[in-house]
């Protein structure tokens, strides 16, 4: 029996904990910041395998494993409170979909310049409430070294949750991120009523604009086909549980930004935040993103949704 350290007691920390403590062969800890934990999922009673805990050391001592799930724009402070307990045997996995704000970096690349070593991720299409459910779901698992990747799909494997191995960080972090800002997107064309082709359009062309970037940023293409690229992509265009995509709804009715995450009540739609890194590390690489651009213009420009739309099917004509 090892014991799994869960950083963050959101929506997915908590979910990837009850999901762990189904296995029975794990002892878990639970970190959380402020709120209790089961705060964001109430209906899920936490069973005797998952201790919480607010005192980062207790979370870390004998952790073999160490997952981060907390919000984006947190990752570097956690870590940074994290690092003087971090032991060189132990595995850090990162649960996080997003890029830091003006640095551009992804969440492995935070954590490994915060605290030295290097960092696993994990991502693909995966609600947390059905992940809490138990609601058979596959997901990814990167790291560079295959026997490391191939530990973490051993002790992190449970009922209902296959997961995958991959050595592509780049691709499975970039894929997981920047689906939520197409997310956004498909979102508000749900909300304009714009029908299936509008959606089923921004999925394609969405896949296109990821893998650009994924690419350009060191990534390969074939990851973009697979849990963490399209198949997450998929169920946070479309998903009724999406929060990305319930962001984009609200402003394809017309809400204001602030109102709509106010109605979130403390959770985090990613792509709200990942949006203008996402530009931001596309300018870098000198990589088209339209989509990301328009979202962008919408988000912290107050844009009209309906302009950003007929400026995107404006476009010159050009091969696929």
């Amino acid at each position: 029996m090892s014991k799994v350290a869960i950083i963050g007691s959101g929506s997915w920390g908590t979910a990837l904990a009850l999901s762990l403590a189904r296995r029975g062969d794990h002892t878990l800890a639970l970190w959380s910041h402020s709120a209790p934990v089961g705060t964001y999922l109430p209906d899920f009673p936490i069973p005797p395998q998952i201790t919480p805990v607010s005192d980062m050391a207790s979370a870390m001592r004998g952790a073999a494993i160490v997952i981060s799930a907390v919000p984006s724009q947190h990752v570097r402070a956690t870590y940074e409170s994290m690092a003087p307990f971090l032991k060189p045997a132990q595995i850090i996995v990162s649960a996080t979909k997003g890029i830091e704000d003006q640095s551009f970096l992804r969440m492995t690349q935070v954590i490994e310049q915060v605290c030295g070593g290097r960092a696993a991720a994990l991502s693909g299409p995966s609600f947390a409430q059905e992940v809490a459910t138990g609601t058979p779901t596959a997901i990814t698992v990167a790291f560079q070294e295959n026997e490391i990747a191939n530990r973490l799909q051993d002790e992190l494997s449970a009922p209902g949750l296959r997961i995958y191995t991959n050595d592509d960080v780049i691709g499975v972090e970039l894929g997981g991120a920047l689906k939520n800002v197409i997310a956004i997107a498909a979102g508000i064309a749900a909300g304009l009523g714009l029908g299936h082709n509008s959606v089923a359009a921004i999925i394609t062309r969405g896949v296109a604009e990821i893998t650009r970037l994924a690419v350009a940023c060191g990534g390969r293409p074939h990851t973009l086909a697979g849990l963490s690229g399209l198949g997450d992509l998929v169920l946070t265009c479309t998903g009724p549980l999406s929060r990305n995509r319930s962001v984009g709804i609200e402003l394809g009715r017309g809400h204001k930004l602030p109102a709509i995450l106010a109605q979130l009540h403390g959770k985090v739609a990613e792509g709200v935040r990942t949006t203008s890194a996402a530009l931001g590390l596309a300018r870098a690489h000198s990589v088209e993103m339209p989509i990301t651009e328009q979202m962008a213009a919408i988000l912290e420009h107050g844009k009209s949704p309906q302009d950003a739309i007929r400026e995107l099917m404006a476009r010159p004509g050009r091969e696929e």
